[in-house]
């Protein structure tokens, strides 16, 4: 006989503090502090904050110190706080020609108005570990001549856009106008399909970084028609404005730091359009570069519809990219599983038994399958 387990509210409380536990880890160990996990962990900082939607640096260290790292768990985390807060309204948009840049590169122009600023970047690592980082170094604070090193590289003035520099012939299509249309919310209202691509955007900054990588990838390896050039790779902070009712004028109310990708591809024209280089576009919180790249290569290959190209691989189905790409949702549905299937499970049991009391003999008069391997 197979019988349910049982269980109650016991048992979960033991779960919970058993969880709690293997977080700790070794008592014998400083435990983390959320300072220390949002300035040496900060790339997955950045990364909760993108999926989750919610820039808080703090609260992004608290939800992966309690997801112990998990940064789907993380993620889940936030979002699930993000739904207990007030909204006020919608800021301006975030103007990114005006940001303060600390990294600025371009893959199609060499010579550059401003000039090519490398950054703080892992391209150039030869990625051996670094087994110096294992012993325990004194904090800057014991050591003042490097804490007093200056670190530099921000440009000074907003930098010029690369694509601008296509623009003035005409080489490259407009970028859409400001304002030009209502923008929707992914965060408050559900998505539908067709989406516009405001809510493409939304989908594919929220999506997981992993999935939308390995989309980005195989549009590369030819699924689906993609020659892209990295046109503009630029990350530092930008100031977010809020415009009150009340006020009638917008007002500064903090900064962000982003990542920001124009990606440029080629397409052939149509009767209505001549040749001309079209874009993708990735924008994500933080330091999240290789997120931005994978979001505008999608970006561009959801597009093919609009630009008239054929739909023929996984990237440019709008459902299967947007339904599937979200962390958070995946999670849950692969992960009920988990939860108890009894009588499903019992339906599918007694179905099987009867199909295998039906079945014919072989050829050579045994029945099918192993007697001892039946199904009790």
């Amino acid at each position: 006989m197979y019988v349910a387990v049982k269980g109650g509210t016991r048992a979960i409380d033991q779960a919970h503090r058993l969880l709690a536990k293997a977080r700790r880890g070794d008592p014998a160990v400083p435990e983390l502090g959320l300072d220390q996990i949002d300035h040496q962990l900060g790339l997955a900082v950045d990364r909760v904050m993108a999926e989750g939607s919610l820039y808080d640096r703090r609260l992004a260290a608290l939800a992966i110190k309690q997801a112990a790292g998990d940064l789907v768990e993380a993620i889940f985390l936030l979002r699930a706080f993000r739904t207990t807060l007030v909204r006020f309204g919608a800021s301006v948009p975030i103007d990114t020609a005006a940001m303060a840049v600390d990294r600025r590169i371009s893959a199609a122009f060499k010579d550059l108005p401003g000039g090519q600023l490398l950054g703080a970047t892992f391209d150039y690592t030869h990625r051996l570990l670094d087994f110096a980082l294992a012993a325990t170094a004194p904090s800057a604070t014991e050591r003042p001549d490097q804490a007093e090193t200056p670190t530099g590289g921000a440009a000074a003035e907003p930098l010029s856009r690369v694509a601008d520099l296509l623009g003035r012939d005409g080489l490259i299509e407009a970028a859409p106008a400001p304002g030009a249309a209502e923008v929707g919310d992914l965060t408050r209202d559900p998505l539908a399909l067709p989406a516009g691509r405001d809510l493409r955007l939304q989908a594919l900054a929220r999506a997981d970084e992993g999935f939308l990588l390995g989309l980005a990838y195989s549009t590369q390896r030819g699924f689906g028609a993609s020659h892209p050039f990295a046109g503009e790779i630029r990350r530092g902070t930008v100031e977010v404005e809020f415009e009150p009712e009340e006020l009638g004028f917008p007002v500064v109310i903090g900064e962000i730091a982003v990542t920001e990708v124009d990606m440029i591809n080629q397409y052939a024209g149509s009767a209505e359009t001549p040749p001309q280089f079209t874009r993708g576009y990735g924008l994500t919180f933080g330091h999240g570069e290789r997120k931005a790249i994978a979001m505008a290569l999608v970006d561009r290959a959801l597009r093919a519809r609009e630009l008239g190209e054929p739909v023929t691989a996984p990237a440019q189905d709008e459902e299967f990219v947007l339904i599937h790409g979200d962390a958070v949702e995946a999670s849950g549905f692969v992960q009920h599983l988990k939860l108890p299937h009894y009588v499903d499970f019992q339906a599918e049991l007694d179905l099987l038994r009867r199909l295998r009391r039906d079945w014919p003999a072989t050829p050579h008069g045994d029945p099918v399958g192993d007697p001892e391997m039946a199904v009790p």
